[in-house]
């Protein structure tokens, strides 16, 4: 598994109408910078304004998901989200000159298709997935709804539906793992059934709603009056009934069509927490609503974790930098090169690793026979992971030397040993100006601070 964040290698860009606005609209996928996350961007409206694809912005449930920002408004978002979760892509900026995006075929597909064209781009930081560290469980009785999320180091998805109807039956639907989304998930069209068509037509939905894009399931014998009426109501000349059920003789595309859509929606509407995912869901009888409140429970278990500031180290993940792209960047060499990865790099923060073993040049002459490691070496590593960050900022690092200005309010809370793994995670405490960084540091062995101070830096260009 690639655990780097990627974007897309150049914007890219699909038309067509809206599901339930009718409006055509222009849609273009832009490649965005690490941490950046799915957002919408209406440049058909004054300033145009930004809108986070979050939970916390969902506004609307009828029919589809629908989020607003700023004043702005983006309908039925989830097939667009699926595709981006689909293709494990991180960052994307989506322009939109309307107010929804295009339906397409009532699939993801018309979506990856362009983003595979125009290809993936690798990101030099981690992906910050959120590993559902308990089960979370969403229950609505009344309509017999129920949605757990369980730990699993993956991610994977099981949808039952049923929907009481002799068409349908019972269905299931699951994906094993994300990458199977593309050729499992992503073509399974959305669809309603027929005495659900009048009245989200009255209720002044599906305006672009299609037989080219939607699947309609006829769930009871319909008179010729009746298909007459419905073939004004969808502006065609004639439609029929597949005696299977299918109206104007659709082919599924999958027996269990309706039920992989059903999942393609979870997946679309659980991006809305704002962070790739790992765990196994389980969800029996899912809907837009469901998936949103659930996925409100795991934004909510996502915050409690982020409250505590010890950052999380899995030595088998790939780092965001070996030692080999750190000696690249800093000045340094052995024997005061000491940092060992970079496991953590983004706008504001980085957290650097430093294994402390025995060998280490210096513990000979400190304190022999009681091994510690000196304080102000804790702080030089500190001072390198700062490095590393305040040389990102800059678009050719090795052209730039980084000097210390400051340390102040440093303290030392426990000892570091040979055989402890410290972490040191800096922040910068305020936009770099003038090429002055202002950052703080805490250093962290076995989930406690032994180290932390207040630092600044000067960038200087090299001569």
């Amino acid at each position: 598994m690639n655990d780097k964040q990627h974007t897309i290698k150049a914007p890219v860009t699909v038309s067509g109408i809206g599901l339930h606005t009718g409006v055509q609209a222009t849609m273009t996928f832009c490649p965005a910078p690490v941490n950046h996350g799915y957002k919408f961007q209406r440049v058909d409206l004054p300033g145009q304004p930004i809108v986070d694809a979050d939970v916390d912005n969902v506004v609307d449930l009828s029919r589809g998901t629908t989020i607003e920002q700023n004043g702005a408004r983006v309908n039925t978002v989830e097939h667009t989200l699926a595709a981006l979760v689909g293709l494990q892509i991180d960052n994307v900026l989506i322009q939109l000159d309307g107010p929804e995006p295009p339906i397409m075929d009532g699939s993801s597909y018309e979506f990856i298709k362009p983003l595979m064209e125009v290809g993936l781009e690798e990101q030099n930081a981690l992906r910050n997935y959120f590993e559902i560290p308990d089960e979370i469980r969403y229950v609505d009785n009344a309509r017999a709804v129920e949605i757990a999320g369980l730990p699993l180091n993956s991610y994977r998805l099981t949808v039952m539906v049923d929907y009481n109807s002799p068409v349908l039956g019972s269905q299931h639907a699951s994906l094993t793992h994300i990458d199977q989304f593309t050729s499992e998930i992503a073509s399974s069209r959305t669809f309603c059934f027929l005495h659900e068509l009048e009245a989200l037509y009255k209720s002044n939905l599906i305006k672009g709603g299609d037989l080219s894009n939607a699947i309609v399931v006829v769930d009871r014998v319909v008179s010729d009056e009746e298909l007459g009426d419905l073939a004004t109501m969808l502006g065609k000349p004639k439609v029929a009934v597949k005696k299977e059920g299918i109206l104007n003789n659709v082919d599924l595309r999958y027996k269990n069509e309706p039920a992989r859509h059903k999942l393609l929606d979870l997946v679309g509407d659980l991006a809305l927490v704002g962070r790739p995912l790992k765990g196994q869901i389980l969800a029996a009888r899912p809907g837009h609503a469901a998936n949103v409140a659930f996925a409100k429970r795991i934004k909510k278990k996502m915050m409690e974790a982020h409250t505590s500031p010890v950052p999380a180290y899995d030595p088998a993940r790939e780092p965001v930098m070996d030692i080999n792209k750190i000696a690249a960047t800093l000045p340094h060499r052995y024997p005061f090169l000491l940092i060992d990865k970079i496991i953590h790099l983004d706008a504001t923060t980085v957290t650097g690793v430093k294994n402390v073993t025995f060998n280490e040049p210096f513990f000979p002459g400190h304190f022999p026979g009681n091994p510690v490691m000196p304080g102000v070496l804790q702080i030089e590593a500190m001072a390198q992971t700062g490095g590393i960050l305040v040389l990102s900022t800059v678009p050719d690092p090795e052209n730039y030397w980084t000097y210390f200005l400051g340390i102040e309010n440093c303290r030392f809370r426990r000892m570091v040993k040979p055989g402890d793994t410290i972490l040191f995670k800096c922040e910068l405490t305020a936009p770099i100006k003038r090429g002055i960084a202002k950052m703080s540091g805490k250093a962290y062995v076995n989930g406690k601070v032994v180290m932390e101070a207040e630092m600044s830096a000067s960038i200087v260009k090299k001569n």
